[in-house]
């Protein structure tokens, strides 16, 4: 888990979602949501590891950068809006 600021200064945490099954391959993503709101969250299933490890180990070495990056894309796709800590707002700004 790794809390940071989006672009309009509102806290979200970066964690990882685990799916459950017998298909071990690719089960984790990135998953995050506005600080103390974890069920208005948005997964990344662009980004996934084979183990809970490794996510953790990678989610750790994110920057604050990378992972706003990350977050504009993952509400862009509509996987959890623009409403949710204006996140989709700022890349419509900057014409990303």
């Amino acid at each position: 888990m790794k809390n940071f600021l989006d672009s309009d200064g509102a806290p979200w945490v970066a964690t990882v979602r685990s799916q459950e099954g017998l298909d071990f391959k690719g089960r984790h993503c990135l998953y995050f949501h506005p600080e103390g709101a974890e069920d208005q969250g948005v997964e990344l299933l662009d980004v996934k590891w084979n183990s809970q490890e490794t996510a953790e180990r990678t989610l750790a070495t994110m920057s604050g950068v990378e992972l706003r990056r990350r977050l504009r894309s993952a509400c862009g796709r509509g996987g959890g809006g623009g409403s949710v800590g204006g996140a989709a707002s700022g890349a419509a700004a900057t014409g990303s």
